[in-house]
């Protein structure tokens, strides 16, 4: 078997993900997302680091010599762009929070404070605010807390991909082993989200070497690998739907065998997940990721401020959180769908305007430094190959 040169299946896999991400996120009273599956699988976390660590292994990891700086050329540029306009964005919130507070208009909390506060701006620019306890994680735009994660575990990967074949993937497994044994002894040394993407991103990096070792030999029958796929998506629903000791660090585990498995494209779910819906979201994963936040934090003012205005209960606090309600149950769970569409649609133009445009600068870059280090061809010569950025990690 052929390594594919891209993981559809995963990638679509990223974008189930990112939409449940969505759901997660999302509090609407009397609607489906309120059952058990949507309100438990934060696990589903582990899966990103994971499914990251296997792409970037299979673009960068297999490459004799690696340059540092097209890599993180690369990485800053793909994922840079998207999180400077979403901070920028949640900046400007606060800020016509704070025009609203001052005129005795009140939403929620006063405006700059908390996970809003001023000194959390830093921390966010610089994607440093998941990896200390000095920082508020969730701050501003909360999901690019795995965005700060992934970031520096990038940089730490692409310095180790500098070592040879094989020392590089024994530092990948050494880490992936070692930050496993610490979590599951509770000695962490650092943040338990840092020691999360670490143990689960180098975990990524070796299931693809386990891949590369048995594509070959293993010849995928369709019957067979449904029903693998079949048990793998139960187990995964398992681990979400359960409690126990080490739930996180076991779900990994099972996220490796998951892709892993999916990787092969072998069954009748992997022929589903290559369905254009379906590879839609995956291309879209990210700037679903990214955008989602600001697409709820602008519904959820607009229902405060309607409540204010009518005196209906659109956004009743329930157990400490804010929810929106229409009032019927049936337009709750339409209202839930349209939101779903909303942030694809909105991920679409952030996708083509902001993502897209990132990569394509990121490229031009990469271009130019391969071709600082390139010496003059002569006429005759083969042009040399530039380095090119991934499009899917």
């Amino acid at each position: 078997m052929k390594p594919a040169q891209r993981f559809t299946t995963l990638d679509s896999f990223r974008g189930v993900c990112a939409l449940l991400v969505v759901f997660f996120h999302l509090h609407v009273v009397d609607t489906f997302i309120q059952l058990p599956f949507f309100r438990r699988d934060e696990v589903l976390l582990n899966f990103f680091f994971v499914l990251s660590g296997f792409v970037l292994a299979h673009t960068y990891g297999m490459k004799p010599s690696l340059s540092f700086k097209s890599f993180f050329i690369s990485r800053v540029f793909r994922l840079y762009p998207l999180h400077l306009v979403m901070l920028t964005l949640f900046i400007l919130f606060e800020t016509v929070r704070w025009i609203a507070y001052k005129k005795g208009f009140y939403l929620n909390n006063v405006p700059f404070t908390g996970l809003f506060a001023p000194q959390e701006i830093l921390p966010n620019l610089f994607l440093v605010q998941a990896w200390t306890t000095l920082t508020e994680t969730m701050s501003f735009n909360y999901p690019s807390w795995t965005i700060s994660i992934e970031f520096y575990i990038y940089m730490l990967f692409g310095g180790l991909c500098m070592l040879s074949m094989r020392n590089r993937f024994l530092a990948f497994a050494a880490i992936s082993l070692v930050a496993f044994v610490l979590i599951f002894s509770g000695n962490e040394p650092l943040v338990e989200r840092a020691m999360l993407g670490l143990s689960c991103f180098f975990a990524g990096n070796i299931t693809y070497v386990v891949y590369l070792l048995i594509r070959d030999k293993f010849v995928p029958r369709l019957w067979l690998m449904t029903v693998l796929e079949c048990a793998m998506m139960y187990a995964t629903y398992w681990i979400v739907m359960n409690d126990f000791d080490y739930r996180s660090p076991f779900g990994s585990l099972t996220f490796c065998g998951l892709v892993l498995l999916f990787a092969f494209e072998g069954g009748l779910v992997s022929v589903l997940l290559k369905t254009s819906v379906f590879v839609l979201l995956g291309k879209l994963s990210y700037s679903i990721y990214m955008t989602h936040a600001a697409v709820l934090f602008c519904l959820v003012t607009l229902f405060i401020v309607a409540q204010k205005i009518t005196g209906i209960e659109l956004a009743p606090m329930v157990d400490g959180q804010r929810f929106m309600d229409t009032g019927s149950m049936l337009a709750n769970n339409i209202f839930v769908v349209a939101v779903a569409v909303s942030c694809v649609v909105v991920a679409a133009f952030a996708h083509k305007y902001i993502e897209m445009k990132g990569y394509e600068l990121g490229k031009r870059f990469v271009g130019r430094a391969g071709k600082a280090k390139t010496p003059a061809q002569k006429p005759d010569s083969v042009p040399a190959m530039k380095p090119q950025i991934d499009r899917v990690a």
